[in-house]
Order: structure tokens, then C-alpha cells, then sequence
């Protein structure tokens, strides 16, 4: 009998749990995409794309599909379907355990400024530079759109959607980022300030070390709280050693 295991997934350790679990004898996955990003890294296994239309929605597809535990390894910053996601396993009886990859610790030499969200950050701003690199993805941007005596850098994957900062120039890229690369970006665009959310990892921090090199502050969103109660690993290995306990497998 296989344990139907649904990933909620999108980050690069969604990826790489779902190359485990489907390696793994006796388990089906699939993994759940939100579909913002246009050109998404599958992973293996069974996929599926969007919504699942809230709470009740997840419930009833868990409960379709006889899902036999759920792993949230969504980025640290998607809170809405970790809170979905915790209701609905909770209301059909169906184990949830959290994949969060551990969050930046500043070291000797940053400048942070730790806010708990963009729109606090915006205010910071001004006090802090005129020439911002913004790597907090096209998602909030109506945050910082009022500044317009800031210039921005504006990074993400796809192309950002207005209410956006008047004056912005848009670099399209996807991690893994160079340190060589941060620092050029930093010095050819003057940059005098970061912005960026606590999103951890390897792949997007060398933008953190090339700030420091410079001196330039760094404003970091803090990453919101996991739901009570929902056990977490740190690593996709550290997921599947909680998923064989809380399944008994």
C-alpha cells in the first residue's frame, strides 16, 4: 500500500524533497505549484498548478485524492496557504509537518534594519539611501510605489505588475546569484541601500555579503511565523526522517 504524500512546493528544497519521496519505495507525490511564476522548475512526480480555493477547498481535494500527509515546503514568506494548509489537515485528521530553510543571521560588519513587513520597510527608506535594490520579489511593490525620490533595482523572476515606484529599472533573473555579480551590480548601479525579505539560504545570499563589502544598510523583512503547533525541519532530509514518524513508515 503507497503513502500518498502531498508537497506544497516552489522552492528549490520542494524540488529536491520531491526527487527523494519519489525515489523512495512505496510513495507517491505530488507537488502543488501556485502558478505565479510563468516558467516554474518542475519537479518529479505528479504536479499540479493553482489554488485550491481556501480551506474547505483543501480539505475536500485531501480527502479526494486519500492523502496520506502533507509537507509545506513553500517559500518562508507564502503565510496564507501555511495557515490554509494547517486548517485543512487539522480538519480531515491528515499529518502536516513545515520544510523552512533556516533563516540569515547578521555577522560582524552588516547594517540591518530588521522590519516585520514592506510596508514598514518603505518607510525606512528615505532615511537610508536614494538608490535601492529591491530583491523582494514583484509581489508587494504598491509598498514602495509612493517614494519617488528613490530610484530602485527592482529583481525578480517575472515581470512586475503596476502599482510599482516611478522610477525603477527591472533586472529579470533567477538565483543561484554570484558574489562577483552582486558586487558588480552594486557598483555600477551606485546602489546605497538593499532591501530583501529573510528568505535564507544559499542561492540569493551573497547579495547580504556584498552589501556588507560596501558598507551600504540592509533592510530585512522578517519572515512570518509558522502556524502553532506545526512541527518543522530544516533540510529536505530532515523532512522525510519527521514524515517516516509522523506516519509510522
Amino acid at each position: 500500500m503507497s503513502l500518498h504524500v502531498l508537497v506544497l512546493g516552489g522552492t528549490t528544497e520542494a524540488r529536491r524533497l520531491a526527487e527523494s519521496l519519489v525515489a523512495a519505495d512505496g510513495i507517491r507525490v505530488t507537488s502543488s505549484l501556485a502558478g505565479r511564476v510563468a516558467r516554474p522548475k518542475l519537479p518529479p512526480g505528479e504536479v499540479r498548478v493553482g489554488g485550491f480555493g481556501g480551506v474547505e477547498g483543501m480539505a475536500e481535494w485531501l480527502c479526494a485524492h486519500r492523502v496520506d500527509a502533507v509537507i509545506d515546503a513553500t517559500h518562508p514568506f507564502a503565510g496564507t496557504i501555511s495557515f490554509h494548509a494547517a486548517s485543512a489537515a487539522t480538519a480531515v485528521h491528515v499529518p502536516l509537518l513545515a520544510l523552512r530553510r533556516p533563516g540569515w543571521v547578521p555577522v560582524e560588519g552588516d547594517r540591518w534594519r530588521v522590519t516585520e513587513s514592506l510596508a514598514d520597510a518603505a518607510e525606512l527608506l528615505p532615511e537610508l539611501g536614494s538608490r535601492v535594490f529591491l530583491t523582494t520579489g514583484r509581489m508587494g511593490l504598491a509598498a514602495f510605489a509612493a517614494l519617488d525620490q528613490l530610484w530602485f533595482l527592482m529583481r525578480s523572476v517575472d515581470a512586475p505588475e503596476a502599482p510599482c515606484p516611478a522610477r525603477m529599472e527591472v533586472l529579470l533573473d533567477r538565483g543561484p546569484f554570484s558574489l562577483e555579480g552582486e558586487r558588480e551590480l552594486i557598483r555600477r548601479h551606485r546602489i546605497d541601500v538593499l532591501v530583501t525579505k529573510d528568505s535564507g539560504g544559499d542561492a540569493t545570499a551573497p547579495k547580504l555579503t556584498a552589501a556588507r563589502e560596501a558598507g551600504i544598510p540592509v533592510v530585512v523583512v522578517a519572515r512570518p511565523p509558522v502556524p502553532p503547533g506545526v512541527p518543522v525541519a530544516g533540510t529536505p532530509e530532515e523532512a522525510l526522517a519527521l514524515l517516516s514518524t509522523l506516519t509510522r513508515r
